[in-house]
């Protein structure tokens, strides 16, 4: 019964914040610093995210196939390859360091 209490609430909390974010005056949002971290902030929590999933198993940081691969899409990115090939480039990398035995 306590995941549904915990669902429930994580429910109720997203409405709140949700409402809380229409009740912010036009004006405090227009401000040049909230509209530069407005468009940062979404990058660096998707770099964030990124960099514990790739780097992290359970509560140790591990460096193995998935470093490989993000390392290519790095690469692939830098010389402004089309989104398929940076994914593509990413799984290759990561397919072939696990088929080495890394």
């Amino acid at each position: 019964m306590n995941v549904w209490i915990a669902i429930a609430a994580t429910a109720v909390g997203c409405y709140l914040v949700k409402l809380l974010g229409l009740l912010v005056p036009a004006g405090a949002l227009e401000r040049p610093l909230v509209e530069r971290l407005a468009a940062l902030l979404p990058v660096a929590l998707l770099a964030a995210l990124t960099a514990q999933q790739t780097f992290s198993t359970g509560h140790h940081v591990l460096l193995d196939a998935r470093g490989a691969g993000l390392a290519a899409a790095a690469a692939a990115l830098v010389l402004r390859a089309p989104f398929l090939v940076i994914v593509g480039a990413a799984v290759l990398v990561t397919a072939g360091v696990r088929a080495l035995g890394g």
